[in-house]
Order: structure tokens, then sequence, then C-alpha cells
């Protein structure tokens, strides 16, 4: 298999504008996530780290037949389903980097998102990531998992825009989309979209974006406590 360059192990989930001033401190005054609404944010700049060896896809896909039956679960007509670019779509590639089989490693620059597998392996998803300003970087642990989640703006963000929903009940026109994965005690997720074309893109306000498709067998892999490392 040919080799790419390799992955870095520094984190880089969004923050708000108000957030970058804030300097290496996170704001941990409530949880917030998707990119489809503006959304002010709190974060911090993590340690940097040495960056992980990826190499190119796998010619076989060996975890395709499990990533469709665990997607079974997104019944047809629940939301838009688009296609994303060839580059952006769910794959293996080979991993020789430092973290463990387990691990959620997040490169905002090349918008990849890599679970960690054993044997040297790991699974590569496109995701949608923060739009400039929007930056931070470290590492944090899943500490919820919700289906269908609801949002609800937190009151600084209603102050800049009143004109959000005070809360918006999980379901197909919700922005976190089809699953939400909570990072710590941050305002940040990884979650689904309801906007595919944004895979590959700098659009949201900080959270990490994914196909529903994709978030739905990330869901299915991973639990409360796994390790993410953003960069």
């Amino acid at each position: 298999m040919r080799r790419v360059p390799a992955l870095p192990l520094a984190a880089c989930l969004a923050v708000s504008a108000l957030a970058l001033s804030a300097g290496a401190a996170f704001a941990a005054n409530g949880e917030l996530g998707g990119g489809f609404l503006e959304m002010l944010l709190t974060g911090s700049a993590g340690s940097p780290h040495s960056r992980p060896s990826m190499s190119s896809p796998a010619p076989a896909d060996p975890v395709q037949a499990p990533v469709d039956q665990q997607t079974a679960a997104l019944t047809p007509g629940e939301v838009e389903v688009g296609e994303p670019a060839e580059e952006y779509r769910r794959q293996v590639v080979e991993y020789s980097g430092r973290e463990a089989p387990g691990t959620i490693i997040i490169d905002t620059e090349q918008k990849f998102l890599y679970l960690v597998e054993p044997g040297g392996q790991a699974i590569r998803y496109g995701v949608g990531v923060g739009r400039p300003g929007f930056e931070w970087a470290g590492v944090r642990t899943i500490t919820r998992k919700a289906e269908w989640p609801g949002w609800t703006p937190p009151d600084q963000m209603l102050l800049r825009r009143p004109d959000l929903p005070r809360h918006m009940d999980g379901g197909p026109d919700n922005p976190l989309g089809a699953r939400a994965l909570y990072l710590g005690s941050t305002l940040y997720r990884i979650h689904g979209t309801n906007e595919p074309d944004t895979i590959g893109r700098n659009m949201s306000s900080g959270c990490i974006r994914m196909m529903n498709q994709d978030v739905i067998d990330l869901y299915n892999r991973v639990r409360v406590g796994t390790k993410v490392v953003v960069m």
C-alpha cells in the first residue's frame, strides 16, 4: 500500500471568536453542537502532538459489510442522504501511529476522522469542520452518546442570535443529525448533519459533522470514555 503524509495528533475542534481571546482555558458552561446554525462556542488550544503515520486506502474494505448492517438503523426518508466527494467516503487505511485501537483521531486540516483499529489499520471518515476563527486543539473523551439528539441553544448564543429556537427536538430537520457524541464538558460534539454537502468543508461553528450513515456507524463502534484526539 502507498504511504501518505502522517496524520497529526494535535487537536483542532472549533471555537467561537469570543473563545479565541480566552487562550487555553475551556468554558464548561453547557454543551452545544451543530454547525448548521451559527453557534457561539467556547474552547481552548491544546498541546501539540506528533503526527502518526497513515497510509492510502486499502484496496479492499473489510468493514463494509458490518458498516452497511449498522447503518440500517437509518430508515429511508428520515434524512436527506447525499454523497460526499469520493475522497471523503468511508474507507480503510493503514495506521502506524502510537494511539491504541479504539481511539478517534480528527484531522481538521484534511477533513478526516480516523477510528484506530487493531492490526495497524484505521477506518477513515470524511467530516465537515469549523470555519476560520472557530478552531481549538486538545484531547477529550466521549462523555455521552445520543440518538436523534435534541438541541437547546445556550443563553449566550440566544443573546447573539435571538431568532434561533429555544429548543429543537431531534429528527430529520435537526442540525445535529442522527447521532451525537458529546466531548467532555465542552460545547462540542461529533454529530450527523442534514447538510451532507458540507462534508469536506470548513462550515461549522465548532462541532465535527459526519454523514448520518457514518455517524451511526461510528456511534455503534465506540463507547462512552473513548479518547478523542483533535488536531
